[in-house]
């Protein structure tokens, strides 16, 4: 809703303001230049740009939307869901856990909690790293390397369609200006007519350097900033994970375990110590 609040705002100003100032919106219209920018800047990101990012970017364009997928009930249920896995393997050893890492899909403790099961990539972080506690691995400091690397390997993938679209952002204005100079260019050619008609010839070219500019800082920059910022702040829900399973390795209660993951959070998605001590008190309690 924000995104389309914000979009109308940039069309309502500009052209808006135009109208105000006496210009005539029919003197903008020029879809050839419009064909000139639109189509080198969409063939440059087809060039630039390897086919997962090509088939992803329609994907994650859908963001623009409906914002992240991770908020304040996803993590308060990932809390939840983590205390519940840390009370088993404390009460039960870390091997009451093997059934349900090995099969997540099927598991009781993970149908507890569909968001998170839903989520393939944050199920085979967490199960991936639970199945090598299971195995023996002890060293806090190895596995805390181990997951920060993949989850930077991860963030970076994410980045890149919008680190795609910026690099189109960037590029927007100078095909703007590559297409001014082809009206100018057309222009030339009827330099014998009178000073009107090349007057709007002109104007017609000076609209591809408008139209490149608008597009880069009024849309196509915006939308790579705020996809860059909704990457971030997903890539929280992974260190949230993180911080938990090296709190639990270091020996801690479950509940602190838990506490440490929750101050790991944004502050507009975090839970209150409160909400999480009451949710987690209704944690289900599975053999």
């Amino acid at each position: 809703m924000l995104f389309i609040v914000g979009v109308l705002m940039v069309i309502v100003c500009v052209f808006g303001g135009y109208v105000a100032l006496g210009g005539h919106l029919y003197v903008l219209w020029q879809p050839f230049e419009l064909v000139i920018i639109g189509g080198a800047a969409i063939g440059a990101f087809i060039i630039g740009n390897p086919k997962s990012v090509l088939t992803g970017t329609g994907k994650e364009l859908g963001k623009l939307l409906k914002g992240s997928k991770y908020g304040k009930e996803a993590y308060l249920e990932l809390l939840t869901m983590l205390y519940a896995i840390f009370k088993l393997a404390k009460s039960k050893g870390m091997l009451a856990l093997e059934a349900h890492v090995e099969d997540p899909h099927d598991s009781d403790l993970f149908k507890q909690f569909p968001i998170f099961q839903k989520d393939h990539h944050a199920l085979e972080f967490l199960c991936d790293y639970l199945r090598m506690m299971i195995l023996g691995s002890e060293n806090p400091f190895e596995m805390e390397a181990l997951m920060d690397e993949e989850i930077d390997t991860r963030h970076s993938e994410e980045m890149q369609v919008s680190t795609a679209i910026q690099s189109m952002a960037d590029a927007t204005p100078a095909l703007g200006i590559v297409a001014a100079v082809l009206g100018i260019i057309h222009t030339m050619g009827s330099i014998t007519e009178p000073p009107e008609v090349l007057g709007q010839l002109i104007g017609g070219a000076l609209v591809g350097t408008f139209l490149g500019v608008l597009l880069a800082y009024g849309f196509f920059g915006p939308i790579a900033s705020f996809l860059k910022q909704t990457y971030d702040a997903e890539i929280k829900y992974f260190q949230c994970i993180k911080v938990a399973l090296l709190a639990h390795m270091q020996g801690n209660a479950p509940a602190v375990s838990v506490e440490f993951a929750r101050k790991a959070l944004l502050g507009d998605v975090r839970p209150s110590f409160y909400e999480v001590e009451d949710a987690v008190e209704n944690a289900p309690k599975l053999a």
